[in-house]
């Protein structure tokens, strides 16, 4: 019965947020807590909710923090050299713009926190979105797909757990997967130059000189789900523009709000190469470059925990940019809005988390799915658990399957000769389809910063991002890593 209740949740959660029938944040809370009244464990509902927002409370605080940190280094201007960079190697060409995300995301990615990686892509890519019109959940699905395919990394986080729990050496993992990763990586640029073609026949192509001084029209239609699909939003979207074609390319849609409703407000946010702002700080560059730097290395060498970092971090770069408090002030209220929304979803996850592990639903549907593998493919476990990690890992947290379903599956291949370090290569290949799970915090701050609903972001990636693991997964079997 837990198995079948915890399947439902799951399902009844995604169905309607995709369906935006609910909001995420009301969706997290509520249907978690109706649930567990059906599980008859209403009476344990505080407990369960405290157990999740405890763990996800350092996790919280680190998006906060990081949030004001990396928003203050956009203001200061520490970012404007990339976009004007990015923007002149995509000649504002909407298939370069795409591809230049995947790399850029990619890249990012290599200090090994998705968080981290959202933010800084989002604050380069979202300005030439907007004023090129783009779809903006391209530019979160290709950053996601990218980063999930990097975050497999040993010190991302998935690879080290996998490790730790069949006790085997990180490297011995992630080194023979490298040619495999590394044709994912290259799947997820191809389909990049797919999708941004897609975008250059609906918006077409600006010179570098047009994309800096034309002013965008009012937006007035949500997100473009199907990347330049003609039906749905897409529809309307082309509509707007005059055609399918797009010839009008000046009122076409750039993207919706973070509520989805319509945005009548003029673009403003193209701060990237606004030369004229007054929070600019040329002469601090590269103390804030160096303070980056820094703070990204301590990081990943772990010098202290990550929350604790982006507190000093942030800590140090108010004070230092602006020394005036009312100044300070309204640099924390200018991101006070994507601190709200993101450490709000964390919190809202934590309940949803707290009721899948706290009444037991996560267990059964582990032991579930598990249990229901023909004993005929014992020989074949490798193939086994590299297609149980896609679902897995984006229905459950990372740290639920690796420490809880892994090693079942790793004793199963070894009662079958298939050995733990090929069923630990093969758990990580559904990294790129997990970092668009709901239960991953990082996701909210890649669809907060970009103001795109949640629903759009997962109808339009999760396709993408299994066929990106399914690529991974196919070029293992076939190189015989897995």
């Amino acid at each position: 019965m837990l198995t079948i209740l915890g399947f439902a949740m799951i399902a009844t959660f995604l169905v309607l947020i995709m369906m935006k029938k609910m909001s995420p944040i009301a969706a997290l809370v509520l249907i978690p807590a109706l649930f567990c009244v059906f599980v008859g464990k209403g009476a344990h509902l505080g407990d369960y909710v405290i157990d999740g927002v405890s763990s996800l409370a350092p996790t919280a605080a680190m998006l906060m923090f990081a949030i004001v940190y990396f928003g203050v280094m956009i203001d200061v201007g520490l970012f404007d050299p990339i976009v004007r960079a990015i923007l002149k190697f995509c000649k504002a060409d909407p298939m370069r713009v795409v591809v230049g995300t995947a790399l850029l995301a990619a890249i990012v990615s290599l200090d090994g926190d998705g968080s981290t990686t959202f933010m800084i892509t989002v604050s380069a890519m979202y300005p030439l979105y907007k004023r090129l019109k783009m779809s903006l959940v391209v530019m979160t699905g290709v950053a996601a797909m990218a980063n999930g395919v990097m975050n497999t990394l040993p010190w991302g986080g998935p690879t080290a757990r996998a490790a730790t729990a069949l006790k085997v050496d990180a490297t011995d993992i992630f080194v023979p997967m490298i040619p495999a990763l590394a044709v994912g990586l290259l799947a997820v640029v191809a389909l990049s130059y797919v999708l941004g073609l897609r975008e250059r026949r609906r918006v077409g192509t600006l010179t570098l000189d047009e994309a800096l001084v034309r002013e965008p029209a009012p937006e007035t239609e949500t997100v473009l789900v199907g990347a330049g699909a003609g039906a749905g939003a897409g529809a309307k979207a082309d509509a707007g523009r005059g055609g399918p074609g797009g010839a009008d390319r000046s009122q076409g849609s750039a993207g919706s709000g973070g509520s989805g409703a319509a945005d009548e407000a003029p673009d403003d946010d193209f701060k990237g190469l606004d030369p004229n702002r007054s929070t600019l700080r040329p002469k601090l560059y590269w103390f804030n470059a160096l303070l980056t730097v820094a703070l990204l290395t301590a990081m990943i060498m772990e010098l202290l925990p990550i929350p604790v970092l982006f507190l000093l971090g942030a800590a140090l770069a108010l004070t230092v940019n602006f020394p005036h408090i009312p100044d300070q002030k309204a640099r924390i209220a200018a991101h006070a809005d994507n601190v709200l929304n993101v450490s709000g979803m964390v919190f809202a996850a934590a309940v949803f988390t707290g009721v899948l592990t706290g009444t037991g639903m996560v267990d059964h549907m582990a032991n579930w799915l598990v249990n229901t593998i023909p004993e005929g493919m014992g020989p074949h476990m490798g193939l086994v658990t590299g297609l149980l990690s896609l679902p897995l890992t984006y229905f459950m947290s990372n740290d639920g399957f690796y420490f809880g379903v892994l090693p079942v599956l790793a004793e199963a291949g070894q009662a079958h000769g298939v050995s733990t370090l090929e069923i630990a290569r093969a758990s990580i290949v559904g990294q790129p389809l997990h970092m668009s799970s709901p239960l991953v915090p990082a996701v909210y701050v890649l669809v907060g910063m970009a103001k795109v609903e949640f629903g759009d972001h997962t109808r339009f990636v999760v396709k993408w991002a299994v066929l990106t693991s399914l690529v991974i997964l196919a070029a293992g079997i076939l190189f015989g890593i897995i």
